[in-house]
């Protein structure tokens, strides 16, 4: 009955003139951004963020949630008409997208994807709800110690899993825990790293480092490409999401959407893993995995479904335990710290109605994207032959605006710009971004649940061991790692043992 009250009181507040216009012209954006190649939706929501200052607190979520999910959902767009994925979720859409539209229907192509996405959006919303109140309550059992392995175990899992590698991942997991360190300590006050600078004894503001890291980074790298233009040989009719088709692949829909919430929620993975995953699962089940790749539906169906449900995975870790699943959901963290709200156990207890309120944005959202995507994807096609040297510049302006607007001092721009720079020279030498981001927000949330559980413990670490919350993450730390150093051995005797053959 409290989640029945919960949700209707939520769609009170969603459903008012004013959310539901912002909702409606963040689903445009999202869509536009996640359709660009290159900006992707991280950075939509990264833009987004200076906008939600002047905002009340569930309109703010109404807004990102919108821009989040039009963002992932956009990416098709490009996809299926380009054999370009706009995100990092749509890569395995281009597989039978492309070439199902090369085949002459590019409209069945974006229907079907279209159609996926929604399914998996619900199925992530559903997955969320049912799935994040009870881990809610479960964690607000949690201490400082339990909340360190937490953190270890998330750090843990995110740089076990990049393909950069374990020492890539390490080096920039540190860098980002150095610049989370910058400032007065959170427990003694003590100045770290300002090498004597009064403006940076309150550390780096969260919104600067985001807009640096994600935007600022890729519009140096797509700077480069500027040279390379876009042209779009595909003319469409129309659009409309093909329910037919999906019924007829209902075990495919179900079970990618589930795949997609699944890899979701484990922190630092999301849908660019989700819909790969998805796909080969598919194809492995199909009768016909001959076909795979030729412009069949279930491919296409795999991956969409996948990427839009790990929104729902992705929410949450964050919901419930304060640590972001995916760059999307990082930023999302963001927007809670600029708020002044901790996302974690006591979101549920203290803000309940904001958590449902994201929920009614997401499925509000759904209908925009179907909307806008029926009436404007001819409109949304022809985005994407936009002159990167026009685009670029103006992504620019508005990231220092959004830098410049959280205190009102050039010096949050000058951080933006240099946690760009820190950016383009992790990617550029192919250090993951996302082991720096979490090291820079997790970093000092570990620190911090570290000393005062050592106070509590009086210098002791047993309690790592005795607690049985810390004992089992710790457990699954060490689980996480050995499995990781065994694969690595096994790999190296089969490259010695391929080497001497």
């Amino acid at each position: 009955m409290a989640a029945v009250a919960l949700t209707l009181e939520a769609i009170q507040m969603v459903l008012t003139p004013t959310n539901l216009l912002l909702a409606f012209a963040g689903v445009a954006f999202g869509i536009i951004m996640g359709a660009i190649p290159g900006l992707t939706a991280t950075m939509a929501v990264a833009l987004s963020l200076p906008l939600t200052f002047m905002m009340e607190l569930e309109t703010a979520f109404t807004f990102l949630m919108a821009v989040y999910v039009a963002g992932i959902t956009g990416g098709k767009i490009s996809a299926i008409l380009l054999c370009i994925p706009g995100t990092a979720s749509s890569v395995a859409t281009t597989f039978d997208g492309f070439p199902m539209a090369r085949n002459g229907e590019p409209e069945r192509a974006l229907g079907i994807a279209l159609g996926s996405s929604a399914f998996g959006t619900i199925v992530g919303i559903f997955c969320l709800l049912f799935i994040a109140p009870p881990l809610a309550r479960f964690a607000l059992a949690f201490g400082p110690f339990e909340f360190t392995m937490v953190g270890v175990f998330a750090l843990t899992v995110v740089s076990l899993s990049r393909r950069e590698g374990l020492t890539k991942a390490f080096i920039a997991t540190v860098i980002g825990v150095m610049a989370g360190m910058v400032g007065l300590s959170q427990v003694d006050s003590v100045p770290r790293f300002t090498f004597g600078q009064g403006y940076l004894l309150a550390g780096f503001e969260i919104l600067p480092v985001l807009l640096g890291l994600y935007a600022v980074t890729q519009i140096m790298l797509d700077a480069e490409k500027m040279s390379i233009t876009v042209e779009l040989k595909t003319k469409l009719k129309g659009l409309f999401p093909h329910i037919r088709e999906l019924a007829e692949h209902k075990k495919n829909v179900i079970r990618s959407s589930l795949i997609g919430v699944a890899i979701g929620i484990i922190p630092g993975i999301g849908g660019a893993l989700a819909n790969i995953m998805a796909y080969l699962q598919a194809k492995k089940a199909s009768p016909y995995p001959e076909k795979f790749g030729t412009g069949i539906p279930d491919g296409i169906i795999a991956s969409e479904s996948a990427n839009n449900a790990a929104i729902g995975g992705a929410l949450v870790p964050l919901l419930t335990l304060g640590i972001p699943g995916d760059g999307v959901s990082a930023m999302l963290l963001g927007a809670f710290m600029i708020q002044g709200l901790q996302p974690g156990p006591l979101l549920f207890r203290d803000n309940p109605v904001l958590v449902y309120s994201m929920l009614v944005a997401m499925v509000v959202a759904v209908i925009f994207i179907i909307i806008q995507m029926i009436a404007g994807i001819r409109f949304f096609a022809r985005v994407l032959s936009l002159p990167k040297y026009f685009l670029l510049p103006v992504v620019f302006t508005f990231c220092a605006l959004g830098a410049f607007t959280v205190s009102g001092r050039l010096t949050d721009v000058g951080v933006m710009l240099g946690f760009g720079l820190l950016g383009y020279f992790l990617q550029k030498n192919n250090f993951p971004l996302i082991s720096a981001l979490l090291g820079y927000i997790l970093g000092p949330i570990i620190e911090y649940n570290i000393r005062r559980a050592l106070m509590l413990s009086r210098g002791s670490f047993m309690p790592y061991i005795t607690r049985p919350i810390s004992a089992t993450l710790l457990g699954f730390t060490l689980l996480v790692l050995i499995i990781y150093f065994v694969r690595e051995v096994i790999a190296i005797k089969q490259v010695r043992k391929s080497v001497s053959e």
